[in-house]
């Protein structure tokens, strides 16, 4: 079965598609295409297909059609969550509304000025997590601790259409990131991880997820665990009619327990899982053994 690799499927040629639909059509146009393109992963890509089936069948126990069905509704979703993201990039926010849950606890970081560690997942649409917390009046600068291997070509064009505000903190083996995360910490920024995608060969921890043992990415939990910020789980969600729910909890954090911090983290994700079934966009074999 398929492994992560660090990288996600996609072309340029698609992405300006999708563009100029949005701009000359709208967003819902930009949707029925999708259905096609939905429709060509559903029925081709037979190694992430395996993989997300059986993410319903096993972990969620869905009857075999419902999570045949679910496999095809897990691709739209996700390709919906794309479309969102490029229209609210190329200035059409206002289609949008928003719905805050836990601001409070962001407000709170500010007010604190100690920065804080954001922990989010590969659920949702996270990447639109800046033009929340600009609704909201919260000046915050926020860095992606990333290992940056999207396709670069993609990500140049999107960022003609509009360059993000988001910084980037590259991991690098010389371990120079730590210094950066630092820094943006010590100037009451927020730094931001994804603790769900493990790559083959770095270091890991294990615990498990919807009822099976799963590896996570130890970089986040042990950086999180021994800095004395505080660390928040946050989730965009996506819900009907151009909707989207901001998700903002505070982790319960014991001093250089990096293995007490995951579990707290799986139980999150858990939830939300629960909630919002279709929106677990991790497309390769999550529990692989």
């Amino acid at each position: 079965m398929s492994e992560w690799d660090g990288k996600s499927k996609g072309t340029v040629l698609g992405y300006k598609i999708f563009v100029f639909l949005i701009r000359k059509l709208g967003i819902r146009a930009a949707y029925g295409l999708l259905f096609f393109v939905a429709s060509y992963y559903f029925l081709f890509l037979r190694q992430s297909n395996r993989a997300i089936w059986y993410y319903f069948r096993k972990r969620l126990n869905y009857p075999p059609l419902k999570a045949r069905l679910s496999v095809f509704r897990s691709y739209f979703t996700f390709g919906q969550t794309i479309i969102d993201k490029i229209a609210i990039s190329a200035g059409l926010r206002n289609r949008f509304t928003y719905e805050f849950d836990g601001v409070e606890t962001l407000y709170r970081l500010l007010n604190d000025q100690k920065g804080a560690v954001l922990i989010s997942a590969h659920m949702g649409n996270f990447e639109i997590a800046e033009y929340f917390f600009s609704e909201i009046d919260l000046d915050f600068q926020i860095n992606l601790v990333t290992i940056d291997q999207e396709h670069s070509a993609i990500k140049e064009y999107l960022e003609s259409i509009k360059k993000p505000s988001i910084k980037l903190i590259l991991i690098r083996d010389d371990m120079s990131h730590i210094f950066e995360i630092n820094e943006a910490l010590a100037k009451n920024e927020l730094v931001c991880f994804t603790g769900d995608r493990y790559v083959k060969g770095s270091k890991y921890l294990s615990a498990p997820l919807l009822g099976e043992e799963a590896r996570f990415p130890a970089g986040p939990f042990m950086i999180a665990s021994r800095l004395r910020v505080p660390v928040v789980y946050v989730y965009v969600m996506k819900e009907p009619d151009l909707h989207y729910h901001l998700y903002a909890r505070e982790a319960p954090v014991k001093h250089r327990d990096a293995q007490a911090l995951l579990s707290s983290y799986t139980q999150s994700v858990e939830g939300m899982v629960e909630k919002y079934p279709l929106q677990w966009f991790n497309y390769f074999d999550f529990w692989t053994k």
